[in-house]
């Protein structure tokens, strides 16, 4: 891949003059947004897109993509705080089937759909190999990059998450900020842990992709919660969760904001964010047995 003439240094550095959503834009992040911007602009069957890194939808109204049928949402670089440390990063994105006729430019209802009306939806991860997990109602499967011939081959057919796993994924430094319940349910698989009655080990590695990854293939649980930071959680409903709760159902797993299903919730702006927890059927099971206890949303 061609970078102009900016070296690779320079392009994974924070970029120092972009700002979005009160958050600072690694320039990687900004390369990859145009990048994918530019694929799908010059493609025949995008209509628009909305990116983590843009405050606003973007439309592409040309002709041939007035007359597309889809929209794009797509978080370009997730765990763009592992950059410069060279920690597994990813891309996501969901497709939908625009609500607005082909013909004319699409409009921002296109883009509030709630998760369920995804066609598709998939991420690559960026790790000691690159692989690309693409789902659709039909199933879920993973395309391993061979950089020898710059293809993807199929090398997961028919993924299927694991009704239990051992893994939970979370953030223990903000263990003080959750809910009662959530403490609740963290604290009885430590224990299960302690008295040997289940293998329990906490992963995690501040890349959801990374930790969404592992989990669907070896079985476990991934939680963001809502906190008092961040009461109406962090991660984005559109671009993070929805397209990580599609690929998890189609698998056989999993997913919910605590109260309802990720995939039933109406967004109402673009950049909404939610609290999710995604996994294995088991033990999503058993951590909504500890929602219904107190947990309030």
């Amino acid at each position: 891949m061609e970078v102009n003439k900016a070296g690779i240094a320079d392009i994974l550095g924070y970029s120092g003059a972009i700002n979005v959503q009160g958050e600072d834009v690694m320039k990687l992040d900004d390369f990859a947004n145009k990048q994918i911007i530019s694929v799908l602009q010059n493609g025949i069957s995008c209509a628009g897109i909305v990116s983590e890194e843009m405050e606003n939808m973007l439309v592409f109204d040309d002709r041939v993509s007035s007359n597309s049928k889809y929209v794009v949402m797509v978080d370009p670089i997730d765990g763009s705080s592992n950059i410069d440390v060279n920690i597994t990063i990813g891309t996501i994105f969901g497709i939908y089937k625009r609500i607005s006729e082909p013909g004319s430019p699409c409009i921002i209802e296109d883009f509030l759909q709630p998760g369920k009306n995804q066609i598709a939806a998939g991420y690559i991860i960026y790790g000691s190999s690159t692989m690309m997990l693409y789902a659709t109602s039909r199933g879920v499967n993973g395309f391993t990059l061979d950089p020898a011939i710059g293809e993807f081959y199929l090398s997961h057919s028919n993924i299927l998450c694991p009704a239990d796993g051992h893994i939970y994924s979370f953030n223990h430094g903000n263990f003080s900020l959750y809910h009662p319940s959530i403490k609740r349910y963290i604290n009885s698989c430590q224990q299960k842990k302690n008295l040997q009655l289940h293998k329990y080990e906490q992963r995690y590695s501040g890349s959801m992709v990374a930790d969404i990854h592992r989990n669907l293939l070896k079985g476990g649980i991934f939680m963001y919660p809502d906190s008092v930071q961040n009461p109406k959680g962090k991660l984005r409903l559109q671009y993070e969760c929805n397209p990580i709760a599609f690929i998890y159902e189609i698998a056989g797993g999993m997913a919910s904001d605590g109260g309802q299903r990720i995939l039933d919730i109406e967004p109402e702006d673009i950049h909404q964010r939610s609290p999710i927890f995604v996994g294995s059927k088991n033990p999503m099971k058993e951590l909504h047995s500890f929602c219904q206890k107190g947990l309030q949303f």
